[in-house]
């Protein structure tokens, strides 16, 4: 089954933060999302990996990186 694409609401609380958030994130940090319009649509997959790679940690959280 396909996995299903979801809003920047449904994102927002998949990760428990605000769709100010999502839409910062997007445009700061590189979060994957697919423009559909004038909507930014999102998978669950890609987000949770972008996550744990580190790509929504602010540059002050990388330890031991310089």
């Amino acid at each position: 089954m396909a996995e299903p694409w979801l809003s920047a609401d449904d994102i927002a609380a998949h990760l428990g933060i605000t769709k100010d958030t999502v839409y910062g994130w997007i445009a700061e940090k590189g979060m994957p999302a697919h423009k559909l319009g004038r909507l930014w649509k999102f998978q669950t997959s890609e987000i949770d990996e972008w996550v744990r790679s580190g790509g929504a940690a602010s540059s002050s959280d990388h330890a031991g990186s310089g």
